[in-house]
């Protein structure tokens, strides 16, 4: 899928009777603190669906799951943030959901809810603009829009904010690029993706800058790690956390592995995942939120920031996304931040694609959280987190 959006827009030892205990003590503390790399290859086949979890000694329900109320009355300054992965609602005018997209985050709407709202907007909103990507003899050629009138949709869902530094974000031409940014400022959603822009928002008395990224002209580059750095490090600078939005990596099933080093496809550069991601943490980023390959991918602990490599397939409406397999499922993330970026706690919650795509809840499986879990074990064995059987996430 080759589209180029160019529209620009404004990171000990005591006596001898204490020793095991101070042993067991530096031992306990090493194991949660570390941030070794794991810098290996690792195989590129599909993960089972066996759960890694284990309820006897899953770890307590994460803080991120406390009420913003609770927070405040402990004295906590905390913010919780909620992310998604891709999302299409429609391709018009042709493939649309049910009763024109009303109620299309309905299943999912209680899940989504938190301090910020964040998803990733892969499709212009916008009418036709006469300039789609694919012209008449264009063949493998796929170009999405949703009419204006769905950004409410993602209002009535609780979105707080969108990301359209992706590969279809320009599908039908710069003017549907503007098209998309407008009726998001008319109906309240605030959005980032373009060249140098930082999109900040006040929450609980905290300052948060998200900041969107892909390989594509037009947006913050992947690619170009030193713009990177450039960017979140002026980010740090006007707000209290940073918070990477960034559309990286090959697409299919077969890419549900994290490895080292640059991923292409058909011929493109969709960026170093791990090179980049450690970049903008560096640089003083305080969360990476992934998005691309269109499967749920790993995650792990850098420097005690969280790196979730791809949060999958969220909605394909109309049918734009496929539903084989593990293209169906994706997830929400929640993560809860303190004012100094330090991590309190997280959540992964499962959802699937229903049959007219449609994001659902899945309560009774969490696939979606199973899969993360192996993904995690398998690709990050030393910096991975651990999964709850609540979906709490913890180093």
């Amino acid at each position: 899928m080759n589209s180029h959006p160019s529209h620009r827009g404004p990171g000990i030892f005591g006596r001898p009777v204490l020793t095991v205990a101070i042993v067991l003590a530096v031992l306990a503390a090493v194991g949660v603190g570390s941030v070794a790399f794991a810098n290996r290859d690792r195989g590129s086949s599909e993960v089972t669906w066996a759960d890694p979890t284990t309820p006897a000694s899953a770890p307590p329900a994460s803080p991120a799951a406390s009420s913003p109320a609770a927070r405040e009355e402990s004295g906590v300054s905390t913010v919780t943030l909620s992310a998604t992965g891709d999302i299409m609602m429609s391709n018009a005018p042709g493939r649309m959901p049910p009763r024109d997209g009303a109620g299309f985050f309905d299943s999912v709407k209680e899940a989504l809810a938190s301090d910020l709202v964040m998803g990733n907007l892969e499709q212009p909103l916008t009418a036709d603009t006469g300039t789609s990507k694919c012209g008449a003899a264009a063949t493998n050629c796929f170009a999405f829009r949703s009419p204006t009138s769905y950004a409410k949709h993602l209002k009535d869902g609780g979105f707080d904010l969108v990301n359209t530094a992706n590969n279809h974000s320009k599908d039908f031409g710069t003017q549907g690029a503007r098209n998309t940014r407008a009726v998001l400022d008319e109906t309240g959603i605030k959005a980032t993706g373009n060249t140098d822009e930082i999109t900040v928002t006040e929450v609980n008395g905290i300052k948060v800058a998200v900041v969107g990224f892909s390989s594509y002209a037009g947006a913050n580059s992947l690619i170009d790690l030193d713009q990177a750095r450039s960017v979140v490090e002026a980010a740090k600078g006007e707000a209290d956390l940073v918070v990477v939005q960034v559309h990286m990596g090959a697409e299919g099933a077969d890419q549900q592995h994290v490895k080292p080093g640059t991923e292409t496809f058909f011929g493109e550069n969709r960026g170093d995942p791990m090179k980049f991601s450690r970049a903008v943490i560096d640089a003083g980023a305080d969360l990476v939120v992934g998005h691309g390959p269109h499967v749920l991918r790993g995650m792990e602990f850098y420097k005690g920031k969280l790196i979730a490599y791809s949060l999958g397939n969220f909605a394909g409406g109309g049918r734009t996304l496929s539903r084989t397999g593990v293209l169906k499922y994706g997830g929400i993330l929640h993560v809860t931040l303190r004012k100094d970026g330090s991590y309190e706690g997280g959540k992964l919650l499962s959802t699937y694609m229903n049959s007219n795509g449609l994001p659902t809840r899945d309560e009774s499986n969490e696939q979606g959280r199973k899969l993360v879990a192996q993904l995690s074990k398998a690709d990050f064995p030393e910096t991975g987190p651990s999964f709850g059987a609540d979906g709490s996430i913890e180093p």
